[in-house]
């Protein structure tokens, strides 16, 4: 008749330890990460828009479009025409229009 041998299940402390510690730096980075996360201030919305930088594409005199982002963005320029291609900085947010003025 078959015999089952009790070494045969049998764990190697060493083994428990070392993935005892492997859960624990896992947890451990893991409430690190979500403390920090929690911790920074979302960036998004009017106040993430001012003072960046947008390219002009459609001339601004004084209303165009400019692109920002990834975005295209119906702008005024706050002084004067801006050509296309042109840098401009961002100075206030009124709904979905910006307004701009030259770098």
């Amino acid at each position: 008749m078959f015999q089952i041998d009790p070494n045969w299940f049998q764990v190697d402390p060493w083994l428990i330890v070392i993935v005892a510690i492997g859960i624990s730096a896992f947890l451990a980075i893991t409430i690190i990460w979500g403390i920090r996360a929690h911790r920074h201030q979302a960036s998004a919305g009017r106040e993430d828009l001012i003072g960046k930088t947008a390219i002009v594409k459609v001339a601004l005199e004084p209303e165009g479009i400019v692109f920002f982002k990834g975005e295209r963005w119906t702008a005024v320029s706050e002084k004067g025409r801006v050509e296309p291609g042109e840098e401009v900085i961002i100075t206030k947010v009124d709904g979905l229009k910006l307004y701009v003025a030259k770098k």
